[in-house]
């Protein structure tokens, strides 16, 4: 009896990878995702895909069993501005003899010593761009700080920067110079919001341009001067804009390696200009809120650290964040005012943020402003 013929095997055809699945395939693998890729992901509404591979690129960068968190305070030390900035509620005009302030030295003391007391590190110092206040002024005062308390400096935003150069007659770098002499240590990313001058020319036309933030980036980074960057979305940028920001940014990281963390938040309405322009229904909430977080930490494969905005988010969707590829929750901002301007307040403490960290199964750690450890709890 002859041997029935041998069939062949029928190859089984694979499933084709969805366009989403295939980007974030490529991520995993280690391969830089482009712009078209980071858009599929904006568009795709696939929050837990996006969620779960940027949790993975997160616990392959930073150590998945902590968060890390900073004590500091963000002094705002005036709120005279001159670049009547649409998006924002906390400035007053020069001439403004009723709400414009510039606190004097002894009351940036005291508050230095209230954070210092409960074991702070550092202050942020940031706020508008004052006709009077040359460098000069600046070097005074952070030389008066450094020769009274030992605390980190991170102060000035780059639009500050640029607006004490023009002031003084200086270039960025003789600026930038001068002031880390007298004791600045580094640079917040303030003043980002959209690094693409369409953006710009609406809600900011007075400050820098995308290349003016960038190049006092460049120029502190060149200094030897670690950095921040920062993006304020969800106003009236398209997404292929937000994409564009974070290809600056990444771009920059390329060349000079000094960002050193990454912190994105959604735009706050009350009581400023852009609340007449943003309709209710374009709003960013707060899946668009992970699902961008989500997207830059897959993107920006360059950038160490990347932050949960629980100031402008809240607590809860915060702490959700650490799931959405964020590896810090920030500071415990014992003072804030310019995003409370705008209609949001939300406060924390050193307890508190330890406790939604140990929530999520994470060990609590408290870091300085170069993400160097603290204290673990």
């Amino acid at each position: 009896m002859s041997a029935a013929p041998r069939q062949e095997a029928v190859p089984v055809p694979s499933r084709a990878l969805s366009p989403v699945a295939t980007v974030l395939e490529k991520a995993l693998d280690g391969e830089r995702i482009g712009d078209d890729d980071a858009l599929t992901l904006l568009r795709s509404r696939d929050l837990v895909a996006v969620g779960r591979t940027a949790n993975e690129l997160r616990n392959r960068r930073n150590d998945p069993g902590r968060v890390t968190f900073i004590v500091d305070r963000n002094i705002n030390y005036t709120n005279v501005c001159y670049t009547d900035c649409d998006f924002c509620a906390f400035y007053r005009s020069p001439g403004d003899t009723r709400e414009a302030y510039l606190l004097p030295k002894p009351v940036i003391f005291k508050k230095i010593e209230e954070t210092l007391a409960i074991g702070g590190t550092g202050v942020l110092m940031q706020g508008g761009h004052h006709p009077d206040l040359d460098i000069a002024y600046y070097e005074d005062l952070f030389r008066s700080i450094k020769s009274r308390y030992r605390v980190h400096l991170h102060c000035l935003s780059p639009p500050e920067v640029q607006h004490i150069a023009r002031r003084s007659k200086l270039t960025v770098w003789e600026t930038l110079s001068r002031l880390r002499d007298a004791g600045l240590d580094s640079l917040p990313g303030g003043g980002a919001e959209i690094l693409v001058d369409r953006v710009r020319d609406i809600i900011a036309p007075k400050k820098t341009t995308a290349d003016e933030w960038l190049g006092v980036m460049r120029e502190a980074h060149r200094l030897g001067m670690s950095t921040t960057a920062t993006m304020m979305y969800g106003h009236v940028e398209t997404l292929e804009e937000r994409v564009e920001h974070m290809r600056r940014v990444r771009e920059l990281q390329d060349e000079t390696g000094g960002f050193r963390a990454f912190i994105s938040w959604t735009f706050q309405r009350d009581g400023n200009r852009l609340d007449d322009v943003v309709r209710d229904d374009d709003m960013p909430t707060s899946f668009d809120y992970l699902l961008t977080q989500a997207v830059s930490r897959v993107y920006l494969d360059n950038v160490p650290h990347i932050q949960s905005s629980w100031v402008t988010q809240g607590m809860k969707i915060g702490q959700v964040a650490l799931e959405f590829g964020a590896d810090d929750m920030g500071s415990v901002m014992l003072e804030e005012n310019v995003v409370s301007a705008a209609g949001t307040t939300h406060r924390t403490s050193t307890d508190e943020l330890a406790h939604l960290i140990r929530a999520t199964g994470r060990t609590p750690v408290q870091r300085d402003t170069l993400y160097r450890e603290v204290r673990s709890f």
